[in-house]
């Protein structure tokens, strides 16, 4: 392999590892394909189970409250201007770098470090537009080496309405087996098998102008599918991810890697990749020596937040490949309703009154005997070691990383824009927020 190599980074919105080359069912024949000549990583995690935190994650290789963005960067939060970036590091080190449709690490996309930005400004960034532009980039023997960031709006809600017989979707496994969410993942279905087929004609592409053969292809997501008990929240349904990485040459074709990782580790190892010297303060480490089988384990655990989405919410986990310890930081529901995605199942569930439910503030489960994440043993006296051990470890990794909420409650920069927690659906009002603004 070329030690320049090219990168190509597709990375979608809300998707999680909803593909068929993670066992779901739902039709992906390329990404199928594309897995079978590439790197599959079985247990692959964001740092945060929303979008701008988990992308300001893969760009700097650190954690959230460490890059800066503990929210949405729409909602008037934005990264550390004194960390390095990935398109940054990569365009000092030779790289032209190019952003392809969407991002949402920053209002300004060339200060991320990319010195092309191609963009659709009437159609916006679904796949069927940002598709043309790179197709004619790609085929207009671009110079060498690039990187090249195809981001795609694509799962994010609403979905399109799906008429398939919902009978005909396998139910989510961690919430009821009703119709609404059945309907939500035959509509999830309809973005999924479009993005499929934009990777498809990239791959295609990449094969027709011989580009795919200097060429490290990632197709990654940016946290878990937008359900409840999914995204927006730390049960593996919220920070599980897709990566998959082919190789120059199909290096390591069809390789599995059942080792943790984490999207901090995305920047050294394309950096390792480029022969590029990895910036002081990156908290990842490069996954290349799981795919050589130099170790087998990357990280004894990984670790996940969340503070501000649409609302406060401030949670922090751990998990290891047997336990998940997840904290809460504020009383709240079970679920806080304004950072579940309105939809179907989020409408159940509201009937329900799932949302008015007490949550724990530990939460323990066994990622083996309840992989779905149905039974808190934070209470449990024959999980005490457990439970005592995860609480150190994630104490210790905040007091390590320097979290603000050992501190007490976070404050959101002022004028960014917060629902309040009691508001519910798509009318939630928003609030405006200030420095003498008391979030609840």
């Amino acid at each position: 392999m070329s030690a320049r190599p090219n990168i190509l980074f597709i990375i979608t919105h809300d998707t999680g590892r909803h593909l068929g080359c993670y066992g779901c069912n739902v039709r992906t024949p390329e990404l199928d394909r594309l897995a079978r000549r590439a790197v599959l990583f079985e247990n692959y995690f964001c740092t945060a189970p929303q979008c701008s935190p988990s992308r300001g994650s893969i760009i700097s290789g650190r954690w959230p409250h460490c890059h800066g963005l503990i929210g949405l960067v729409h909602r008037g939060f934005s990264l550390d201007p004194a960390v390095p970036l990935l398109p940054a590091v990569l365009a000092a080190g030779g790289y032209s770098t190019h952003l392809f449709g969407f991002q949402h690490e920053s209002s300004d996309p060339p200060s991320l470090g990319y010195r092309e930005v191609h963009r659709d400004a009437e159609h916006g960034h679904s796949c069927r537009f940002v598709l043309p532009m790179l197709d004619e980039f790609l085929r207009s023997r671009p110079p060498e080496p690039f990187f090249a960031s195809v981001g795609f709006t694509e799962t994010h809600r609403p979905y399109p309405h799906s008429d398939a017989p919902i009978d005909s979707v396998s139910p989510l496994p961690y919430l009821p087996d009703e119709p609404p969410v059945r309907q939500d993942v035959a509509d999830l279905h309809v973005l999924v098998e479009r993005v499929d087929a934009a990777v498809g004609n990239i791959l295609r592409t990449l094969d027709d102008t011989g580009l795919a053969e200097s060429t490290v292809v990632i197709f990654t997501t940016d946290h878990g599918i937008a359900m409840p008990r999914a995204k927006a929240t730390l049960f593996d349904p919220g920070v599980e991810t897709a990566l998959v990485m082919a190789l120059p040459e199909r290096r390591f074709a069809g390789l599995r890697v059942t080792a943790q990782a984490s999207n901090i580790d995305i920047m050294p190892t394309l950096l390792e990749l480029a022969g590029l010297q990895v910036p002081d303060g990156v908290q990842g480490m490069s996954f290349m020596p799981l795919v050589r089988s130099d170790t087998d384990s990357l990280h004894d655990a990984t670790f996940h937040e969340m503070t501000f989405h649409a609302a406060y919410d401030p949670v922090r986990a751990v998990r290891t490949p047997s336990y998940k310890y997840i904290r809460s930081y504020a009383s709240r529901s079970f679920a806080v309703a304004p950072n579940v995605d309105a939809g179907h199942a989020k409408g159940m569930f509201r009937s329900m009154g799932l949302f008015d439910s007490p949550r724990s503030r530990e939460q323990l489960y066994d990622l083996v005997d309840d992989p779905f994440e149905q039974r808190n043993l934070a209470a449990d006296p024959a999980h005490a070691h457990v439970l005592e051990e995860l609480r150190s470890s994630l104490d210790r990794w905040m007091r390590d990383t320097g979290d603000p909420l050992l501190h007490g409650p976070v404050a959101p920069p002022p004028g960014s824009v917060i629902t309040p927690v009691h508001a519910y659906g798509p009318g939630d009002d928003l609030i405006t927020v200030g420095p003498d603004t008391v979030i609840e």
